[in-house]
């Protein structure tokens, strides 16, 4: 399925006034993995959900284009947004002690997933969510189905959210930070799930994260944002190489085992990146 964005736009009201968080985003995403990095506040979140219609009521959102497929998202009811979110499209959040409910068990929460969008009895389903648990290498399926959020990791955690997003067998996965809660053993174990998940589903994927390194590795393509707007685009492979000095301001204050800096660099903003200058 292509996603096609262009001149997204996402304002909320403050003290009377419009103010813009997504400023002219164009992005565009096929069967690949394209990585979107940048600072906390630049808009990589803002702009995954718009994509999903998950905004609040006081975001004002407009583009000249925002394309699922055949699909209008712009012109699209809630009632077949609700058809598309996990269908076709699945949203990986980043924390899942938050993102799960507390008291459903972990096999009945897969489970509503699964029957939502594909039906199925009782056995069924459930039969159909041990398959899922054991897809993303849970070792004891049958115990994480009847466990609870609060029994079981955080790893584990996330490899259920994971579950319960392939459940409908979506075209498209969105992964928004999916291992900024987990340590680093377990987020390279996330990542490469995600990776064979993606690669044998046949999959698109839109990675958000703050990793540069990480996304350099991982993503076909990557966009870096700043201030609500797009800084630069290039392959994964040469995001090291990066030109534009706010990339390579974020890559400078990267702590290195192999080239120890006694002090990193602070980043120097500077208001000609920006196409549009703020009020």
């Amino acid at each position: 399925m292509q996603v096609d964005i262009k001149n997204l736009r996402i304002a909320f009201e403050r003290d009377g006034k419009s103010v813009e968080a997504v400023r002219g985003i164009s992005l565009s995403v096929g069967r690949e993995k394209l990585g979107i990095v940048g600072e906390s506040g630049s808009g990589k979140s803002l702009t995954a959900r718009a994509l999903m219609r998950l905004l609040p009521k006081t975001a004002k959102v407009t583009a000249d284009r925002m394309q699922l497929g055949d699909i209008d998202i712009l012109k699209t009811s809630e009632k077949e947004m609700r058809k598309i979110r996990g269908k076709r499209v699945g949203f990986i959040l980043q924390d899942p002690k938050y993102s799960l409910n507390p008291v459903k068990s972990i096999g009945k929460q897969i489970g509503e997933a699964w029957r939502e969008h594909k039906g199925g009895r009782r056995a069924e389903v459930r039969d159909a969510v041990l398959d899922l648990l054991e897809q993303v290498k849970i070792r004891d399926p049958k115990k994480v189905f009847d466990a609870y959020p609060h029994e079981i990791s955080g790893g584990m955690g996330q490899r259920a959210m994971i579950a319960m997003m392939l459940a409908p067998d979506p075209e498209l996965l969105i992964a928004d930070e999916p291992t900024s809660a987990l340590d680093a053993t377990v987020q390279a174990e996330i990542l490469r799930l995600i990776d064979d998940l993606v690669e044998s589903r046949g999959m698109g994927l839109i990675l958000i994260s703050h990793d540069l390194p990480l996304v350099s590795h991982f993503c076909d393509r990557v966009s870096v944002m700043y201030m609500g707007q797009v800084m630069e685009e290039m392959a994964a492979s040469d995001l090291l190489k990066a030109k534009h000095p706010y990339t390579r301001g974020l890559l400078n204050g990267m702590p290195s085992l192999l080239h120890p800096k006694r002090r990193l660099p602070v980043l120097v903003r500077d208001d000609d990146w920006l196409k549009e200058k703020t009020a």
